[in-house]
């Protein structure tokens, strides 16, 4: 049984500009691009925890952190 490490985008909107780095860069796009150009994560799981979203964010407003993993069947 294989063990995927499961991860969770969390954007602070207080301190987002709205830029739109987040959602171009996303290799997944677990980032999508929202109501108003906000960035908006709909489904989690596709996260691969790259980190490239929460280092090129110029407003400091995404943390990625891992979860509790999920056993998938080999």
């Amino acid at each position: 049984m294989a063990v995927r490490k499961q991860y969770k985008v969390n954007i602070n909107l207080a301190l987002c500009k709205s830029c739109g780095i987040c959602y171009w860069i996303c290799p997944t796009k677990t980032i999508t691009k929202g109501e108003l150009g906000r960035p908006k994560v709909v489904d989690h799981k596709t996260c691969i925890g790259c980190l490239m979203c929460e280092n090129a964010c110029p407003d400091f407003a995404i943390d990625v952190r891992e979860v509790e993993a999920v056993k998938e069947d080999a």
